[in-house]
């Protein structure tokens, strides 16, 4: 799934002449505490609730404001993941998509992006995922392959986020095909692999919500 496809076209961005209200009018109704700064198509930056709260003035315009992020954003071809480790590395709630020509086409909510994973995860069947915390250093999707391939298990898909609470390590998500996950989980802790969570499901119809917020409270999202 591309950034393109996963782009809220109702949420507006704010123009440099919109006022202070105007924005707080709006991230109320989209329950959004930042929102997109633009002049004409092009991108300015992201401005937050906390900063117009503090100015304290309903009628100042956008363009009184230090807008930040300005080169936070991705392209309309890029992969979802990449939209997941943007937001988490700068604790956004949205993020920003451009086109070829920088061009401004609208932003993706975080929130929903946690949805498009989730539907990746129920449909495909049933199985485990695993969540590692991992060195950078020591990354190696290969090594982390053919462990699990070595106890009869796929990997179905997988991604990486850095670890917002430890320096220079990774979290790598894994979903697999096995539901029982004993025997993989085996092999690579004693390979000194440190798993921080795991999550068995049998049947994808019923996929626990709980479980999946829990997943994206390890990810950061």
């Amino acid at each position: 799934m591309l950034a393109e496809e996963l782009i809220n076209q109702m949420i507006p961005p704010l123009k440099l002449n919109d006022s202070s209200q105007t924005a707080l009018n709006w991230m109320e109704v989209f329950h959004l505490r930042q929102l997109a700064v633009i002049d004409e198509q092009t991108f300015k930056g992201i401005i937050d609730e906390e900063s117009i709260l503090e100015k304290n003035n309903p009628d100042l315009p956008i363009s009184d404001y230090r807008l930040s992020f300005q080169d936070v954003a991705v392209r309309a071809s890029s992969h979802y993941y990449d939209v997941i480790n943007l937001a988490s590395q700068n604790h956004l709630e949205l993020i920003p998509v451009l086109g070829n020509s920088n061009e401004y086409l609208g932003v993706i909510s975080v929130n929903e992006t946690s949805a498009a994973i989730a539907q990746m995860f129920a449909s495909q069947g049933p199985g485990g995922i695993l969540v590692l915390a991992i060195k950078e250093i020591d990354y190696s999707l290969a090594q982390i392959s053919r462990l699990i391939e070595a106890n009869d298990t796929k990997i179905l898909s997988v991604f990486v986020t850095n670890d917002s609470k430890e320096q220079n390590y990774l979290k790598v998500t894994l979903k697999l095909n096995r539901v029982d996950l004993t025997r993989v989980i085996a092999t690579l802790e004693r390979y000194d692999y440190r798993i921080i969570a795991q999550f068995q499901e049998t049947d994808v119809e019923n996929y626990d919500k709980d479980r999946l917020d829990m997943l994206f409270k390890y990810l950061n999202i």
